[in-house]
């Protein structure tokens, strides 16, 4: 981790997999981000389908805002909210998105002493995670409201 004292205090992390269509939108929000212009302090890292191999990642961070798609009881295209501590159990066990990993990997920067000080993760209900590339109707349609959300954490 000789690389975090380099490393930008405000990381947005897209998490999914972009062949399985909603299943893609944490990285397609990234793709649309890449396009503005954001503060100095702010990076952007298209996180595929990484798992615990995120640790360097998300270690030493001021702030870590996750986009994620996530099963949820609502209609496809909700975006949810969620902390570290919703994603991390008290007994240490991660629950991780998808079997990615988040939650494990954010355990173990807990266990090494270098874990982001806040973690925000925005969770979008998908439709479809079917093969394709293409983000269905609703979740194109919420795209822009999680940008607006995640700018909106970024400011703060």
């Amino acid at each position: 981790m000789s690389a975090a004292c380099n490393r930008r205090p405000i990381l947005v992390l897209g998490i999914g997999n972009i062949l399985l269509r909603d299943e893609g939108v944490g990285v397609r929000v990234i793709e649309q981000m890449q396009k503005m212009h954001l503060p100095d302090d702010v990076e952007l890292v298209d996180g595929g389908t990484a798992g615990a191999d995120l640790l360097d990642v998300l270690a030493e961070r001021r702030k870590v805002i996750v986009i994620d798609a996530v099963q949820a009881d609502c209609k496809p295209g909700t975006v949810l909210r969620f902390t570290a501590d919703d994603l991390v159990r008290p007994d240490g066990v991660g629950m991780s998105l998808h079997e990615l990993g988040l939650g494990e990997a954010l355990t173990m920067t807990r266990q090494l002493e270098c874990a982001p000080e806040e973690v925000v993760v925005f969770g979008i209900k998908p439709k479809d995670i079917r093969c394709g590339l293409e983000l269905s109707e609703e979740i194109v349609a919420s795209v822009p409201k999680v940008v607006e959300l995640v700018l909106a954490e970024i400011a703060k």
